[in-house]
């Protein structure tokens, strides 16, 4: 349920690597509970932008402020701002010689310092929601893609984050196992929880987003409901864009068909 208060506010913000300009200039504000979805051309700044948000990257210019803290602060304890912005990355970033249960507690008891009983009654919680709490024993190279994302995915909520920040996190996965993992996603915003997610997978964006940011050459150049964005977007770089996925659609249902046909 999105509120009218702002969590998040993106005041100008400029990232460079070298010479080279990635974020020119981005201002965005976020309100509590409000699924929004980036997408846009590879290359565009999408996933750089959340980086900053969560410290991975410095920024060259202008302001970031969560819950009236300044992030672009020098002084910014990162770690501490981290258990309040999590974030799930496209490789899962697992601990390999970890179990699924012993990556999810590692956060909330060496870093929050939580009772041990208290953080395994939160993972064994969200392993049961998202049905892994059978694996919670596995180590990572024993679970499929779609299951190692789910369990990074918990393993960021087990810090009771207040955003969650997601990106492409169905990029390495086999396409019948990307499913899995958006369900989980929807049921989040079903809940309330803020997100900024990037995503290449069009339908998923349009089901979950309350609004939809789309960049190009790092600049926002549309910032709609994603209702409207699909049905009429506003600029030519953006018609052209989903041109492109449209087109791929239709070839990957024509393969489709041609395989079912064998």
């Amino acid at each position: 349920m999105i509120t009218g208060k702002d969590v998040l506010k993106i005041t100008d913000l400029k990232k460079n690597f070298d010479q080279t300009a990635v974020l020119k200039g981005l201002t965005l504000t976020v309100r509590q509970g409000e699924v929004l979805v980036i997408i846009g051309p590879s290359g565009c700044g999408k996933s750089t932008l959340l980086r900053c948000l969560n410290g991975l990257e410095s920024v060259n210019g202008g302001q970031i402020v969560f819950g009236g803290q300044y992030l672009t602060d020098p002084q910014t304890n990162w770690s501490r701002v981290r258990q309040r912005i999590g974030m799930v990355f496209q490789n899962y970033e697992l601990f390999p010689h970890l179990t699924a249960l012993e990556n999810i507690l590692l956060g909330p008891l060496r870093v929050q310092g939580r009772k041990r009983p208290e953080a395994l009654a939160t993972a064994e919680r969200w392993l049961t929601r998202v049905g892994l709490w059978d694996r919670r024993d596995s180590f990572p190279r024993q679970l499929s893609g779609g299951q190692k994302q789910r369990v990074a995915i918990v393993r960021a909520l087990a810090m009771d984050p207040e955003i969650m920040l997601f990106d492409e996190v169905t990029a390495s996965l086999d396409p019948e196992m990307v499913r899995e993992v958006l369900d989980v996603i929807l049921n989040l915003a079903r809940e309330g929880l803020t997100m900024l997610i990037v995503t290449h997978e069009m339908a998923f964006a349009r089901a979950v987003a309350d609004r939809l940011i789309f960049m190009d050459e790092g600049r926002i150049v549309e910032d709609a409901r994603p209702e409207v964005f699909f049905q009429n977007p506003a600029t030519e770089r953006a018609r052209r864009f989903l041109n492109i996925f449209h087109f791929d659609e239709i070839h990957k249902r024509q393969g489709e068909e041609r395989d079912a046909g064998d």
